[in-house]
């Protein structure tokens, strides 16, 4: 069963970063999916950022940076395992 963790709401393309809209707990090291109109793919979560400083979880209601495998968009949903 898979849990809805968030919305990218601004995806970086040049460096692969998206910023998450957080709508539960997300922290380093959970597997994510992201699945969109173009997107499907599978990631851990490598690192995170908040205000452009590290750190090791998100809670719901933060704006998180995570560096991405593979291409988004904004829009693109953000699922848990």
């Amino acid at each position: 069963m898979e849990e809805k963790l968030g919305k990218i709401i601004h995806y970086f393309d040049k460096i692969g970063v998206a910023v998450i809209k957080l709508d539960a707990p997300l922290k380093v090291g959970d597997t994510v999916n992201v699945k969109g109109k173009t997107s499907d793919f599978e990631q851990a979560v490598g690192s995170m950022q908040v205000d452009k400083k590290p750190v090791e979880a998100g809670k719901k209601g933060d704006e998180v940076a995570v560096k991405l495998d593979s291409p988004a968009k904004e829009g693109d949903m953000i699922f848990k395992r």
